[in-house]
C-alpha cells in the first residue's frame, strides 16, 4: 500500500512539475516595452500584510518614474497583485510568486497578465521583488532541474577523461593522455631500468588524472552525491588505492566498473555500467522504462506509441504505464463527429485546423486542450501511471522524433 501512495504522490508531482514547466515557457515569451513586468517572489514564512506594505511603497515610489507609459504600467501591475493578495490569509506552504505586467501583443498594443504560482516544487527561501522588461522565472527553473550530481573518471594507462552526470545529462568537462611507455622496452635499456621508469610514468599519470579530478570535484563536494570510476583492471584499481584522489573526493567514491573505453564515450558507458548504484537517478529510471517499451514492442503487442493508439487503449484501461516526452508540446483538438468524436494532434504554436470526419462531413470543434493534461486526465482516471522521458538520451530522443512523443507500456495485449 506504501508503494501506491509514494507512486501516487510521484505521479501528482511530476503532474506539477510538469504544470509549472508549461507556465514558465509562458512567462518566459511574454516581454515588456520598459522595465515594467512586475516578479515577486514570497517565502512561506512571510505575512501577507509585509507584502502588500511593500507593494504600496512601491507603487508610491513608482511615481518618480519619468516614462508615463512604464510608470502607468508598473502602477497597474502592482494595484493588480495587491488585488491579488486579497485573497491570502498565509501563503501557501511553499510560498508563492506572483507575476504581473503590460506585455507586447503586437501591433503597439499591451495586453495585462497577471498570475500567482502557488506552492513551487520547493520551498521558496527569501522574498524578492524585481521589475524588468521580462519576468524572473530562473529560481523557478532551477527548482524544475533534475537533481542529483555525480562525478564520473574512466581511465586507463593511456588516457583519461572526467566529467558530470548532472539528473539526465553527462558532461564531458576534462581529459587527458599519458606519456606511459608501451610494455615493449627498447634495445639498450636494462629492464630494471625500463620497468622503474614506466612506473614512474604511471605514477605521474595517475597523479595528473587526480589533479584534474580534484579541481573538478573538490569546489563541488558539498553537493556531490557520490563518484563513479571506470576503467580497465588493474588501472582503476592502482589508482583508487594509491590514494591519488583528494581524500573527501575518496570518500565519495560509491563504485569502480569495468569500461572498456576511456573516451569521452567512456563516461555514458560509465552510466550504464554503475546503474545499480545510480538506480535512484532519473536517469536510470528513464532508461529502464524506454527498455522496457522497446522489447514488448519487438517481442509482440504490449506495447503502444503515437496520440491515437495510446488514446484508445488508456480508455479501455489497458494502459500500465503511459510515457511522455518531456519535449513534447502539442495541443489535442477534439472534433463532433455525430456519433463519435474524432481527435487531432496539433503543435501549440498552430491554429486549430479544419477537419473532415471519416463520413465526408465538415466537424464542428469540441476542445482543444494540452495534450500532455489530456492524456494524464485519461490515466489518472484508470490508474494508470505517467512517465515522464528525457530526450537527453538515445531512446528517450528515438520516442520523441519516431513516436511522436507518446508511447504505453500495456498491462495485455488489446490489438490496437
Amino acid at each position: 500500500m506504501a508503494s501506491d501512495t509514494q507512486s501516487d504522490t510521484e505521479a501528482s508531482s511530476d503532474r506539477r512539475k510538469y504544470e509549472f514547466r508549461k507556465v514558465i515557457e509562458d512567462l518566459k515569451e511574454y516581454e515588456g516595452s520598459g522595465t515594467q513586468l512586475v516578479s515577486i517572489y514570497v517565502p512561506p514564512d512571510k505575512q501577507i500584510s509585509d507584502i502588500v506594505a511593500h507593494v504600496t511603497q512601491e507603487h508610491s515610489e513608482a511615481s518618480n518614474i519619468k516614462s508615463k507609459q512604464t510608470r502607468t504600467a508598473v502602477q497597474d501591475a502592482l494595484t493588480s497583485i495587491k488585488d491579488r493578495l486579497r485573497y491570502y490569509k498565509n501563503p501557501p506552504d511553499n510560498g508563492m510568486v506572483l507575476f504581473s505586467g503590460a506585455i507586447d501583443s503586437g501591433g503597439g498594443q499591451t495586453d495585462m497578465v497577471t498570475k500567482a504560482l502557488e506552492n513551487p516544487p520547493e520551498p521558496i527561501q527569501s522574498f524578492r521583488y524585481h521589475c524588468d522588461s521580462a519576468f524572473l522565472t530562473e529560481p523557478l527553473e532551477e527548482m524544475l532541474m533534475d537533481k542529483g550530481l555525480f562525478g564520473l573518471i574512466v581511465l586507463d594507462r593511456r588516457e583519461a577523461n572526467v566529467g558530470w552526470l548532472k539528473g539526465k545529462r553527462v558532461e564531458p568537462v576534462k581529459s587527458a593522455s599519458s606519456l606511459v611507455p608501451g610494455k615493449q622496452r627498447k634495445g639498450g635499456q636494462s629492464a630494471q631500468r625500463f620497468a622503474r621508469l614506466r612506473l614512474e610514468a604511471i605514477d605521474n599519470f595517475y597523479q595528473e588524472v587526480a589533479e584534474m579530478a580534484n579541481d573538478l570535484f573538490v569546489p563541488k563536494r558539498h553537493d556531490l552525491d557520490g563518484v563513479l570510476v571506470g576503467g580497465p583492471s588493474p588501472t582503476k584499481d592502482e589508482f583508487l588505492d594509491g590514494d591519488y584522489l583528494h581524500h573527501e573526493i575518496q570518500d565519495l567514491v560509491l563504485g569502480k566498473f569495468d569500461v572498456a573505453y576511456t573516451d569521452e564515450s567512456g563516461l555514458y558507458d560509465l552510466v550504464d555500467a554503475g546503474q545499480d548504484v545510480l538506480a535512484d537517478q532519473e536517469v536510470v529510471k528513464d532508461k529502464k522504462q524506454m527498455e522496457e517499451f522497446f522489447e514488448k514492442l519487438h517481442r509482440g503487442d504490449e506495447a503502444t506509441y503515437g496520440f491515437e493508439p495510446t488514446r484508445q487503449n488508456l480508455v479501455m484501461g489497458s494502459v500500465d504505464r503511459l510515457l511522455l516526452s518531456e519535449d513534447l508540446r502539442s495541443d489535442v483538438v477534439v472534433y463532433d463527429c455525430g456519433d463519435t468524436d474524432e481527435y487531432e494532434l496539433v503543435d501549440r504554436r498552430h491554429s486549430t485546423p479544419d477537419h473532415t470526419c471519416d463520413d465526408g462531413t465538415e466537424a464542428e470543434v469540441v476542445e482543444r486542450t494540452d495534450a500532455i493534461e489530456y492524456l494524464m486526465e485519461l490515466a489518472e482516471q484508470r490508474g494508470t501511471e505517467t512517465k515522464f522521458i528525457s530526450t537527453d538520451f538515445e531512446k528517450g530522443e528515438q520516442l520523441y522524433d519516431a513516436f511522436g512523443g507518446i508511447a504505453g507500456i500495456l498491462r495485455y495485449s488489446t490489438g490496437v
